[in-house]
């Protein structure tokens, strides 16, 4: 196995609701229009990130894997158990007893699954029928953890 991911999980608890400020107009990177007001509204985190409420966990990535598709060591990840994994996908997969984060490839010319990592310091995994192996859910977000 190239690498074993420790995958901290967590329900989502959509008990609670959270109503944060919003800038429903944006905040710009480039120079700041005079004519912007400064309107806010109030979002809720969960109600926009979880769509299955009974079927999304939480999980932080632990490893540098997925580095090149914006996933770093510390994110905290959205992951859905409920949806289709399709090509290009990036999956919590679970093979031969270890949880892995990588993204899927059907390899139409080996008639096999891939999983890809997205650093080249990693090998991708090939998905035989020997070996033990489910996708957990699929990665709907990316929380990135800023160090400023």
């Amino acid at each position: 196995m190239s690498e074993q991911v420790k995958l901290e999980m967590f329900t989502a608890d959509l008990d609670s609701e959270l109503e944060l400020q919003y800038s429903q107009e944006g905040v710009r990177a480039g120079f700041p229009s005079p004519a912007q007001d400064y309107t806010t509204e109030a979002i809720d985190l969960n109600k926009e990130l979880v769509h299955h409420p009974s079927s999304t966990f939480y999980a932080r990535c632990v490893g540098d894997s997925m580095k090149d598709s914006g996933i770093d060591d510390g994110d905290l990840l959205i992951i859905d158990k409920s949806l289709e994994p399709g090509e290009g996908d990036i999956v919590v997969a679970f093979i031969d007893g270890e949880f892995t984060l990588k993204r899927i490839h059907l390899d139409q010319t080996h008639n096999c699954l891939m999983l890809m990592p997205s650093n080249p310091d990693y090998q991708p995994i090939k998905v035989t029928e020997e070996n033990h192996f489910i996708i957990w859910g699929i990665v709907t977000y990316n929380i990135k953890r800023q160090k400023f």
